[in-house]
Order: C-alpha cells, then sequence, then structure tokens
C-alpha cells in the first residue's frame, strides 16, 4: 500500500526475502508481487498467499474472505506498535464553515473514518467531497486550493515530505491512532507459517532496506481491534 517509485527496490527485496522465507516453509509463493489496479480482485483471490489491505474494507466486509496475518510496524510518532494514524492538512488552520474536502476513497480508513471521526468530535460540518483516487492527489488538492481540508495516512504524509517534496505546513492536526493497515491471506490458508516467514525475512534484510520502507517490524493485532470500529456513513 505504500508502493512508491523511489521505495520499488526496497519493496521488491522485502517479497524477495519473504518469498524465499514462504518457499523454506514448502509454500508455493510468486517469484514478484502482483501490481495491479483492481485491489479487491487481488485481495479476493483465494489463492491469495500475502497482500497489504487498509482497515476500513477489512471490518466492513473483506474479513469473511481473507485472514489476518500480521500488522506492519512504520514507528509512526504518537502511535503504538503496528498503529497509525491520519495527518489533518490545511492550508489555513482556521477552517471555514463547512469545509470542501478531499478524501481518497470512501472506503479508506486514514482518508475518509479517521477525518469522519475527527470532524464530528470538533463539531466540524464537511462540506463538498471531492474523491482524488489517492492520498497524494488529495494533498495536492489541498496545496493548490482545490480543497479546505484532507485526512492523510501518517505513514503516507511522511512519503509525500520526504520524496515528494511536500509542504509539511500544510499539517494542522493528527487524528486518534487505530490498527495499521494489516496483512492478509486467503482464508485457506493458515496464517502461522507466513507469519514465521515475515520474522525470518525480516532478520535477513540489510539495514538500509528497512530503513527505505520505515520497516520496524510485525506486529499480532486482534481482527477483533479493526472490527470494533465503525464503518463511516459513505460521503
Amino acid at each position: 500500500m505504500y508502493d512508491r517509485a523511489e521505495m520499488r527496490a526496497a519493496t521488491d527485496a522485502l517479497w524477495a526475502a519473504i518469498r524465499d522465507a514462504l518457499r523454506a516453509q514448502d509454500i508455493d509463493a510468486p517469484e514478484g508481487l502482483a501490481r495491479a489496479d483492481d485491489l479487491w480482485a487481488i485481495w479476493r483471490d483465494p489463492t491469495l498467499i500475502l497482500a497489504q489491505t487498509c482497515g476500513l474494507p477489512f471490518r466492513a466486509g473483506l474479513h469473511r474472505d481473507v485472514r489476518l496475518v500480521a500488522t506492519p510496524d512504520y514507528g509512526l510518532p504518537g502511535c503504538p506498535p503496528g498503529f497509525y494514524n491520519s495527518v489533518l492538512i490545511a492550508r489555513d488552520a482556521c477552517l471555514p464553515h463547512r469545509p470542501r474536502i478531499a478524501i481518497n476513497d470512501p472506503l479508506s480508513q486514514s482518508g475518509w473514518a479517521a477525518l469522519h471521526e475527527w470532524a464530528a468530535m470538533q463539531r466540524l460540518d464537511l462540506g463538498a467531497v471531492t474523491v482524488t483516487g489517492a492520498h497524494a492527489a488529495s494533498a495536492r488538492a489541498v496545496a493548490e486550493g482545490q480543497a479546505d481540508l484532507a485526512a492523510i495516512d501518517a505513514q503516507t504524509w511522511r512519503l509525500l515530505v520526504r520524496h515528494a517534496g511536500t509542504d509539511p505546513g500544510l499539517e494542522i492536526a493528527r487524528t486518534s491512532p487505530t490498527p495499521g493497515l494489516p496483512l492478509i491471506t486467503a482464508r485457506a490458508h493458515d496464517p502461522a507459517p507466513i507469519r514465521a516467514a515475515l520474522t525470518a525475512a525480516l532478520a535477513g534484510l540489510p539495514a538500509e532496506t528497512l530503513s527505505a520502507l520505515d520497516l520496524r517490524g510485525f506486529v499480532q493485532i486482534d481482527a477483533a481491534a479493526y472490527l470494533a470500529m465503525s464503518v463511516p456513513p459513505n460521503p
């Protein structure tokens, strides 16, 4: 889910290490990662070995088709291991009445669910919605004045500032931490050996690869923690 071009080599190196660890356990892992536009087709593939999804699709129905394997820990500030939050961005911290919002996807925990909850806590009425299709596009919409407010996945925000030159001064607040983007496997698979392969792969990767990915480790968060959160209304 954080497969930026600048990190492609590190992501592929991570997969290669996981693949080899899986094969060492006689699990027929594919040679390379599948990169396709239809994420739902990947997530619901009955032969899926491993993929990363978002917490909102997981609790909104995907959990019936898959098993939870683990959650990556990106060492995000103010978040427990394996948790993340959203960065609220605006050109002006004094938001207008009913601010125009940009969201990456209606089924995004960080882009919509967290924003919806934050706005309710602030007693802020949200205005017109633009669905941008990507966190980077939402950040651009705010920076260019096409939207007043957006919520960006904190790890994506870190990468946008690092690699895309996004202005860190757009940040006005952060939401409360929630369980991070989980790794899943098909319902037919046992997640235990896959989890073991993740641990083995992590131990064998060079520090520079892990640093490029901001990857600190993998943690186990119970599926109940994801399912306990509410599903926001369709924006």
